[in-house]
């Protein structure tokens, strides 16, 4: 039983050389009722128009749907391809080329989109990138300008001009030096050096670090309980060590005043460890949720501008744990609070 659907070439013209070639083969037995006369008709003529409706779809329809195909490939044709083109694509039917031809203007409609959508947020980046290296720039110009213009010599407002124009500069060497280090981890120059180590020290370590940081704002750094029981995991210290100073810096920056940051562990399974910082901060609203690791991308401008820093923090630790082959996640909810949340690989023998 042949289908309508997926009929060949050949079938089609089989059926049509059929077609005509019997009510004909007929017509001439009618007018001469001699057998041999009419099969040798039917014979002849089918014969003919097979290979003249087989050539006719072959050298035209064929040809023209293979430059469909080489226009949507867009490359020179391989052996194989060329292979392909001669033997196989004239033995599909054309409903299964405008499936193929479909299915390619659907991937090119979904990468089209996903261009469009990197054009977007490479845009906001040019823009806050001007943004991010204008501010301090104008800041520091307009200090040096005052200096010379006369301020110099007054020393009620010399230093103190002299000490804005050295934060702005630490702010632009920052700036630098984590667009820096994002480059080097997508690029892999900072090759990720992996060992076995005791997170929960590690966060200790972290916590001492940030600790004046955080008595000015009188916030209490703990471990949960039930989460100090030591686990080891395999990743590169220097690097995670940065990815929780990162994280415990902004829940200390965002977090309330004489609040709590806790931190917890647990181990999901053999091979994986999760690490957990939670606040209870101001929180996060949702529609920022999914975007919240961009580069750059901040959800009160204002107040994140006030708090200082490079806008790159939780970027680098989205490319320090991808580097790791690990994810990074966020939860969070207004006058709540937020818990990133990351995994490593367990310890390795």
């Amino acid at each position: 039983m042949l289908s309508k659907k997926n009929i060949s070439p050949q079938q089609l013209s089989l059926l049509t050389a059929l077609g005509l070639s019997i009510p004909i083969a007929i017509g001439i037995f009618i007018f001469k009722p001699v057998w041999w006369i009419a099969f040798l008709s039917f014979i002849v003529i089918f014969a003919g128009t097979y290979g003249l409706i087989l050539y006719t779809l072959q050298t035209f329809i064929y040809r023209k749907i293979k430059l469909i195909y080489k226009f949507i490939y867009q490359t020179k044709a391989t052996r194989k391809e060329e292979f392909y083109y001669k033997n196989i694509l004239p033995q599909k039917s054309i409903d299964e080329v405008r499936e193929d031809v479909e299915a390619w203007a659907e991937q090119r409609k979904a990468e089209i989109e996903l261009l469009q959508r990197n054009e977007v947020f490479r845009k906001e980046f040019l823009q806050n990138l001007s943004h991010e290296l204008k501010t301090p720039i104008f800041a520091i110009q307009g200090y040096i300008d005052t200096l010379l213009n006369g301020a110099l010599e007054k020393p009620e407002v010399n230093v103190k001009f002299l000490q804005s124009t050295s934060r702005n500069v630490d702010r632009l060497v920052n700036l630098v030096e984590d667009l820096d280090a994002i480059s080097k981890l997508e690029s892999g120059e900072h090759p990720v050096v992996q060992d076995n180590f005791v997170i929960q020290d590690l966060l200790k370590e972290v916590y001492d670090t940030l600790s004046l940081k955080a008595d000015e704002k009188e916030i209490n750094c703990i471990i949960k309980k039930g989460c100090e029981l030591p686990l080891t995991v395999y990743a590169d210290k220097e690097k995670i060590r940065q990815v929780l100073i990162n994280l415990v810096d902004n829940a200390i920056k965002y977090g309330k005043q004489s609040g709590i940051i806790e931190a917890s562990f647990y181990k999901v399974d053999e091979v994986r460890v999760l690490i957990e910082i939670s606040d209870d901060g101001a929180g996060i609203a949702e529609e920022h949720l999914l975007r919240i690791f961009e580069r750059f991308y901040r959800t009160d401008l204002a107040r994140s501008r006030k708090e200082g820093g490079s806008g790159l923090g939780l970027s680098i630790c989205k490319h320090i744990i991808e580097a790791h082959g690990q994810s990074i996640h966020v939860r969070s909810k207004i006058d709540v609070g937020s818990t990133f949340g990351f995994t490593l690989l367990s310890k390795k023998d």
